[in-house]
């Protein structure tokens, strides 16, 4: 008897480690969660219009996306999140100008802006626009490229990368 029960207690156990785990909510019952399926070319154009929206406002040229830069940025999104933190610097030790180079970006690097959020794109680019130092690089006179991707656990966490070229 005692032996049969273990078994159970143990097969029940070993179901409950092979069930995925819920997802992890934003910690605030009220907010919903982004979620980016399909139509991903979509988030990154309206990202691209949307700044160079905020470009033509201060008078500047416009950017366009950039295939080498898209690549930096997508690679740095997903190293972002298996590393668990948002910061500049690859699992690798890797800089943002390395990562560029990887990539084969010819121009000059300019900048990276990074974020770990739950939220849109166009409000983690506000975000970016609060900062003065990420505002900068997305405000850059010098820059005509631009590289952006992200990674989305399943969760719901979403890990931003901006890469700015000229």
């Amino acid at each position: 008897m005692l032996r049969s029960l273990v078994l159970l207690i143990a097969s029940v156990l070993a179901l409950a480690a092979c069930t995925p785990p819920n997802d992890v909510g934003t910690g605030d019952p009220g907010q919903k969660i982004y979620r980016i399926r399909g139509n991903s070319d979509k988030v990154q154009f309206r990202m691209l219009d949307s700044v160079n929206a905020l470009r033509s406002a201060s008078n500047l040229q416009q950017v366009q996306l950039n295939a080498q830069l898209n690549a930096a940025a997508a690679t740095h999104a997903k190293d972002m999140a298996a590393q668990n933190r948002p910061w500049h610097f690859g699992s690798d030790g890797s800089s943002p100008l390395d990562r560029a180079a990887r990539a084969g970006y010819p121009g000059t690097f300019l900048g990276e802006a990074i974020a770990e959020t739950y939220e849109t794109e166009l409000e983690t680019l506000a975000a970016w626009m609060d900062e003065p130092g990420t505002r900068s690089i997305i405000l850059d006179p010098t820059a005509r490229d631009l590289g952006f991707s992200w990674h989305q656990e399943r969760g719901g966490k979403i890990w931003w990368a901006l890469e700015m070229g000229g």
